[in-house]
């Protein structure tokens, strides 16, 4: 399978005229300019030869926690960044929330990918822009992914008319592109014919949530070229299965922010009905610290506290 670089797909791009049918998109000469891409720190870890876990936050707090953990990278959610503002995900509402904790996270020292859903519009132009001001934000990727909200899929040459536009307007952003086959239930036959759209459209990698199935994973890893981004579901394989069936990113999605909230309401619960409180809490201290340049003062109180 051969792939083209962003530059060599732009012309589509330019002209919002990719096929609709993948098989009408013209193979692109040679996989080398795909492969052989400088390689930023955050593009490194998916070509390490093993999969690597990204969790996924939701504010500064949660991904200075992440990486105070030890976590290379973290990636947001988007379903945390719709819901602290009381809105649907996937709904395109978030647009300006998504850029203002992407220039949060930016001021921390660690490496963090977007998630943008289909990138807010329709218009590759548009995506551009986007993706652009998530650069500057400081952000190392980008995930564009191609369900709609009424649980359609977008035009495959569309989405990757936006893949080709951000790949040539922001070289340096790790795109991961994502297909929704599996995730809404529809034209699964056709994901790896989706993927290596996205892959000839310049796609650093790409994402199928919802795909769990062992033997469909190995059998997708060996038909790419890019690395392969799965969605780690508890009753699925874990981190070191998949590693071993080719996969290379494991997202942990919207489950640390769904636990969190869990988590809270238990903790409320649980005071309210003289049960006793789930240790391991983080203190008021160490809440603190996770700001840029905190340092060890200001307000008291390192086990309870009502601040």
């Amino acid at each position: 399978m051969s792939h083209a670089t962003p530059h060599e797909f732009s012309r589509y791009a330019e002209t919002r005229a990719v096929p609709a049918d993948p098989a009408l998109v013209p193979p692109p000469p040679d996989a080398d300019g795909l492969l052989g891409r400088a390689m930023s720190p955050f593009a490194r870890l998916h070509h390490r030869g093993e999969a690597f876990l990204l969790p996924n936050a939701w504010d500064y707090a949660s991904a200075a926690a992440l990486a105070a953990e030890g976590f290379e990278a973290v990636g947001t959610t988007s379903l945390g960044v719709a819901a602290g503002l009381g809105l649907a995900d996937g709904a395109a509402a978030t647009e300006e929330a998504t850029v203002a904790l992407a220039r949060r996270l930016g001021r921390g020292p660690f490496l963090f990918s977007v998630d943008a859903e289909g990138g807010f519009s329709d218009d590759p132009a548009e995506v551009t822009v986007l993706a652009r001001r998530l650069q500057e934000a400081g952000a190392a990727g980008i995930n564009l992914e191609d369900g709609r909200p009424d649980g359609t899929l977008t035009p495959v040459g569309l989405h990757a008319a936006k893949i080709a536009a951000v790949k040539e307007a922001a070289p340096g952003l790790f795109v991961n592109a994502r297909t929704d086959t599996y995730w809404l239930g529809c034209e699964q036959e056709r994901t790896a014919d989706r993927l290596a759209v996205y892959e000839r459209a310049g796609a650093d990698g790409v994402f199928v949530p919802g795909l769990a199935d062992r033997a469909g994973i190995a059998a997708l890893t060996a038909s790419l070229v890019t690395p392969l981004n799965v969605l780690y579901s508890p009753a699925g394989p874990g981190p070191a299965e998949l590693s071993a069936l080719g996969v290379r990113r494991v997202s942990l999605g919207s489950l640390l922010y769904r636990e969190a909230l869990s988590g809270a309401v238990a903790t409320a619960a649980a005071i309210r009905d003289g049960r006793p409180v789930k240790g391991g809490t983080l203190s008021y201290g160490q809440v603190q610290a996770l700001a840029p340049g905190a340092g060890s003062g200001g307000r008291g109180g390192d086990d309870v506290d009502d601040g």
